[in-house]
């Protein structure tokens, strides 16, 4: 059996009915059910995304500096052995 996801709306009263067919052969089998509140959150449309990027324009308060770049350490060469040749299918 595999894992389902089931979404339904509370009904009047505070009652959820719903009735979910697993198929043949999954009589007698023990289950879970857990309710849990859907997130209403919905994702942002592409209008959204974008005012909310404008809105940042402008926001950065400091200066931009870059960095020295630091001195490359010395290592020590260590061979690798080649991996093994493929083989043709």
């Amino acid at each position: 059996m595999n894992r389902i996801v089931v979404e339904r709306r509370v009904g009047d009263g505070g009652l959820l009915l719903f009735a979910l067919p697993l198929g043949p052969g999954e009589e007698g089998q023990d289950v879970r059910v857990t309710i849990e509140p859907i997130d209403l959150k919905r994702a942002m449309t592409p209008e959204e995304w974008r005012n909310g990027i404008l809105a940042t324009a402008g926001g950065w308060q400091g200066d931009f500096e870059r960095p020295q770049h630091r001195e490359l350490e010395e290592r020590e060469f260590t061979p690798v052995d080649s991996p093994p040749a493929r083989q043709p299918n």
